[in-house]
């Protein structure tokens, strides 16, 4: 990386003041600074959003609910009677073949 001693920082500095003019130099100066301070800011955050998610302002908003789309079962058509399915027990439930096993190992 090269050094840049203040001699050369001097020619920049007069090289602007002739190509700009001494009136547009301040205005360009503070909008160098700002873009210079929207940068960090923006480079920061890309940094903080890796670490910490709790500094989005986005996410303080409460999240929109999401319904699920309609099935024709949940809404049938004008005129029909819906289906209704015949509740058993527990008792009455069809028996199936196979062992419980517990996870606890003694």
């Amino acid at each position: 990386m090269p050094n840049i001693g203040p001699l050369e920082i001097a020619i920049v500095l007069i090289i602007a003041l002739i190509v700009f003019g001494p009136k547009r130099l301040p205005e360009l100066g503070k909008s160098l600074g700002r873009g210079i301070n929207e940068f960090r800011e923006g480079v920061s955050s890309i940094g903080s959003d890796k670490h910490d998610d709790d500094d989005d302002d986005e996410d303080d908003a409460e999240p929109a609910e999401l319904t699920p789309p309609p099935t024709d079962e949940q809404h049938p058509l004008p005129g029909e009677e819906p289906e209704v399915t015949e509740v058993t027990t527990a008792a009455e439930a069809e028996q199936v073949d196979g062992e419980v096993v517990s996870d606890s190992r003694d």
